[in-house]
């Protein structure tokens, strides 16, 4: 089948987010062709190029995020007439609440207006050009501001200024400079079967369009809920554009969660979030993201622990405690620090190795803490009064000396260990998993769906009981025997690229399946088929020859409507 890949700021970009994921679902799924639709963030991420491509990725289209060329079209009177209808009843959904009294769901009559306004605005843009332009008018602004003072508006919205008004038309006309590109035509997003949105948020317009104008079937994938994100930006901005912006963005969720196909999030974390977000639970499906365990196949099949007796190996030397990942507040290292201190206490000899990055300026701040608190809790300890003295915590980078990769890492750790106080999905978890490795871990974001039962998990900022768990483990080489391996066996279960391939392979199918016909193809006696061509006709094989297959019962018994190709 032939699918349209909506991205935000990621693939192909080379370092773009959620790029990595992308790049191994398509190469994946070499059987079918891709689109690749991708909005870019910056002109440092178009400068940096592309990731190379395979041979399945058949057209890139990208447009800018950051920037928006105006077409030079002037509306007549109707076109400005059409403009200020839709824009203004866009505007009014912002503002007004359901009305009290009526048997509508709290939102119904706003989330139609605020569709029916993006659709109109939509067409507006196909027909006559121009939208960035009107966008960017005081037509725009006044129109908000009727909507803002009109009766029933919000408190929040009633009190908005000029400065909020402008803030707020900006970041609108920002945010649907997607409504204005060419890509809505039947060669281009019409010619797909399925549009599939790597992330929420503004990636998803171009697949809600084409739903729209074409009937092309919608496959959202959140591994972190873009509403979530919007409602925590923005602290400084007045009370009247955050309502103002974060009711755009709770319609565009709405919307999205609407037209969907399928919700696909990555962890129960995130699909907790979009139940939370109005999400219908029968859409849902949970795909983990891929992970490719090559890299640590050696070390994770190399685990002398559980095959030496006596385990004169791990006497060799001293237990070392392995944390890798971004340097940053969030991580919580200063808990780590402590407790590795009530951890020497009881095993003397151990070593901390803390590699990894610091997280921008914010980061580079909290690693010169780190390093500060290092020295001050752990005074540099020497063997005897002729040696030089050494801190049992090191900071290091990947790359330097002796931690050349991850997996070089995880090889000589001892116990793998994460004390974040927020966290999403724990990727370096993963790794650690891969290479076999016991892990003491926070309860935080999905760290629990992870591990299941192959790991330590304590509560967030407890340093005591942080420095028991990595003790109980660095006395029971048994148990991290057994724990590895069975950490290994699930990672490789559940987070395999292999498993997120397959598992979004068999929903695309799935999702085309359940599609009815956009070109619909007529009987004997005139009446549409809406399963005349099964998603399996798509993908070569003995079962696309012109053999009729028999209409499941699920679709004789609910006959989904045919939908109409918008010329």
């Amino acid at each position: 089948m032939r699918i349209g890949l909506l991205t935000e700021g990621g693939y192909p970009y080379v370092g773009g987010e959620g790029g990595v994921w992308c790049d191994r679902l398509v190469r994946g799924l070499d059987r079918h062709e891709f689109d690749v639709y991708a909005f870019s963030t910056g002109q440092a991420q178009e400068d940096a190029g592309w990731l190379p491509l395979p041979p399945q990725v058949a057209r890139v289209r990208t447009a800018p995020l950051w920037a928006a060329e105006e077409d030079g079209v002037v509306h007549g009177r109707r076109a400005r007439r059409r403009f200020t209808e839709h824009y203004g009843e866009l505007a009014a959904a912002l503002c007004h609440a359901a009305e009290p009294g009526t048997a509508e769901k709290p939102g119904t009559a706003e989330a139609d207006r605020f569709t029916n306004a993006l659709h109109g605005l939509a067409e507006l843009a196909r027909d006559e050009g121009g939208l960035v332009a009107a966008l960017r008018s005081e037509q725009a602004v006044r129109a908000l501001e009727r909507a803002c003072r009109a009766p029933g508006a919000r408190r929040t919205a009633r009190e908005a200024r000029v400065p909020d008004l402008l803030t707020v038309a900006d970041h609108l006309e920002r945010a649907l400079r997607p409504l204005s590109l060419d890509w809505y035509e039947e060669d281009g997003l019409g010619a797909v079967d399925l549009c599939h949105a790597a992330s929420g948020g503004i990636a998803v317009l171009p697949g809600l369009l084409a739903r729209h104008f074409f009937g092309v079937p919608l496959l959202v994938t959140e591994y972190g809920v873009r509403l979530r994100t919007h409602y925590l930006t923005r602290p400084d901005a007045s009370p009247a554009v955050r309502s103002l912006l974060a009711a755009f963005h709770g319609l565009l969720t709405a919307e999205t969660y609407r037209a969907a196909s399928y919700l696909v999030p990555g962890n129960a974390h995130a699909r907790r979030w979009q139940e939370r977000c109005g999400a219908d639970r029968a859409k849902l499906r949970t795909i983990h993201p891929g992970l490719d365990a090559t890299p640590f196949t050696r070390v994770g099949e190399d685990r002398p622990e559980g095959r030496e007796k006596g385990a004169e190996r791990e006497h060799a030397g001293p237990h070392t405690l392995v944390w890798i990942g971004r340097v940053e507040p969030a991580k919580d290292l200063v808990s780590l620090l402590h407790a590795f201190a009530e951890v020497r206490a009881a095993e003397p000899g151990t070593r901390l190795r803390i590699v990894g990055r610091p997280s921008g300026p914010e980061g580079e701040a909290y690693l010169g803490h780190c390093r500060a608190l290092a020295a001050q809790l752990f005074p540099d300890e020497a063997d005897g009064p002729h040696a030089v003295g050494r801190n049992p915590v090191t900071f290091e980078e990947l790359g330097g000396p002796g931690a050349e990769t991850t997996a070089d890492v995880q090889a000589g750790g001892t116990v793998t260990v994460l004390s974040s106080v927020v966290e999403g999905f724990p990727v370096g978890l993963i790794e650690a998993m891969f290479c076999g490795r016991a892990t003491v871990s926070t309860d935080v974001g999905a760290v629990v769906e992870v591990i299941g039962g192959t790991g330590l998990v304590v509560p967030p900022r407890n340093p005591r009981a942080l420095a028991e768990a990595c003790v109980s483990l660095l006395r029971d080489p048994e148990r991290r025997a057994r724990l590895g391996a069975a950490a290994r066996a699930r990672a490789l279960e559940l987070f395999s690229v292999e498993q997120n391939v397959a598992a979004f392979h068999a929903l695309y199918l799935e999702t085309v399946a359940r599609t009815p016909v956009r070109r619909p193809v007529l009987d004997g006696a005139g009446d549409p088929q809406p399963f005349a061509a099964p998603a399996e006709a798509h993908v070569p094989g003995h079962w696309t020859g012109p053999t009729p297959r028999a209409v499941p019962t699920w679709a004789v018994e609910t006959p989904e409507p045919v939908t109409e190709t918008v010329r």
